[in-house]
């Protein structure tokens, strides 16, 4: 008797991952000046990608500032509400599942994990500013048909400190918008979250620091995710919650899986071997994985013929060895 209950009950948590019947093979698509056209798409299409992130934006003015400025005609056109909607609906067209993730921005690039209030008014101006950005846009991925909501991107001592505020902003979420709903939490931020049971997947952003070789190799980034990967594993688990990568990628340089997240200019040489196999290992490690629903490559260019290659340094995985890594490996799931 007893073992049937135990198979009974391992069923229902298997149940309770979300039903992850179909691997999120995403992009992260960079918003542009322009719209995108047909032949943007193709190139994701032949990536056999099935998902795009888009990123709407609102921009602060400094870290101490409680204002959200966003959807206005300053910003490039796919920033705005009408430009995700105009990638949304082309996307769609060629059968591409899409992400809404709005994010915001901070002047001369301060991390958003960082953003806190000095006093309890300005807490209750960042709250009402943030309400107003991310009902915006849950309306719009509403409106859009679109699969999946992100909530917020990277914003821990936000959510830490104001746990009740984003419970409450959850709720009013889920009034506007019926489909899936995630957060993306920086990589070492994602134990701490308050409010995974609230959602339908825990998102991390997957930089994880993995190796301090020039170039590892493809065994020894996935002997570097072991460890990383049964806390994620475990916390899953836990939740009864499938796990989401909202980020996902490497830079093509050397050390790449040293700092993975770092985003500023320094010009380490080129190496694109290092990004490649940085990509097979984290595929081949996390897609079969029946508590993983995927994730989205960081990050994607519209125009594709023009981004990344051989002398390109950046995170973007285009024109380079690492393309053909995901390629395959979509293809095959």
């Amino acid at each position: 008797m007893r073992r049937w209950v135990l198979i009974i009950i391992c069923a229902i948590q298997l149940s309770c991952y979300g039903q992850v019947t179909e691997k999120v093979k995403g992009v992260s698509f960079v918003a542009s000046r322009e719209k995108i056209a047909q032949e943007h798409v193709v190139e994701v299409i032949e990536l056999h990608a099935n998902h795009a992130a888009l990123m709407p934006f609102g921009f602060i003015k400094d870290i101490n500032s409680p204002e959200i400025i966003f959807n206005t005609d300053r910003q490039w056109f796919g920033e705005t509400k009408q430009g995700a909607m105009q990638y949304i609906e082309l996307l769609h067209k060629n059968g591409i599942k899409t992400m809404v993730k709005p994010q915001i921005w901070i002047w001369k690039g301060e991390f958003t994990g960082t953003l806190k209030m000095a006093s309890e008014v300005d807490w209750q101006i960042l709250e009402n500013s943030y309400d107003k950005f991310i009902i915006t846009y849950a309306e719009m991925a509403q409106e859009t048909g679109s699969e999946l909501f992100c909530i917020g991107t990277e914003l821990e001592q936000f959510v830490l400190m104001r746990p009740e505020y984003w419970q409450r902003l959850i709720a009013k979420i889920r009034k506007v918008y019926n489909g899936k709903l995630t957060y993306a939490a920086n990589w070492d931020e994602y134990p701490r979250v308050p409010f995974w049971q609230d959602l339908d997947y825990i998102g991390i952003d997957a930089y994880f620091p993995l190796s301090e070789e020039k170039t590892p190799s493809v065994a020894q980034l996935k002997a570097g995710w072991q460890k990383q990967k049964e806390n994620i594993k475990s916390l899953s688990g836990t939740c009864s919650k499938p796990v989401l990568f909202t980020e996902f990628g490497y830079r093509s340089t050397d050390q790449t899986a040293w700092k993975p997240w770092l985003v500023d200019r320094h010009e380490e040489p080129v190496n694109l071997t290092a990004q490649a196999n940085a990509t097979q290992a984290i595929l081949e490690e996390f897609w079969p994985e029946d508590w993983f629903a995927g994730g989205y490559v960081w990050k994607w260019f519209i125009e594709h013929k023009k981004s990344g290659g051989a002398k390109d340094n950046r995170f973007t995985p285009q024109n380079k060895p690492a393309e053909g890594v995901l390629r395959k490996f979509y293809k095959a799931y």
